[in-house]
């Protein structure tokens, strides 16, 4: 009798002990499978704020290029003669009947 209650025992100990390894073996492949999703935003959200980032690099050089260029003497003289309608005294305009 006390063999078979061993046993008994015994079986429930490893059934127990088996039930836990199968409870945490799927524990960690929920939690590795959520942590790859959580990846794969963060990856998508780098390459999104990477574009972005060039994309205002870009932008600035613009700026630069712009900030060169109006201060040079040919954009105050096209601005003089598109706002102000400046002309150099030795220059004929012709102005359409339209």
């Amino acid at each position: 009798m006390r063999n078979r209650n061993k046993r008994k025992k015994k079986r429930t100990g490893l059934g127990i002990t088996a039930l836990m390894v199968f409870l945490i073996c799927g524990i960690v492949i929920y939690k590795r499978q959520e942590l790859s999703k959580s990846n794969a935003r963060t990856e998508a959200q780098i390459k999104e704020l990477q574009e972005e980032l060039e994309d205002a690099e870009e932008e600035a050089k613009d700026i630069k290029k712009k900030k060169a260029y109006v201060q040079t003497q040919e954009f105050i003289e096209e601005m003089a003669r598109q706002k102000l309608g400046l002309v150099y005294k030795d220059e004929i305009i012709f102005k359409s009947e339209d």
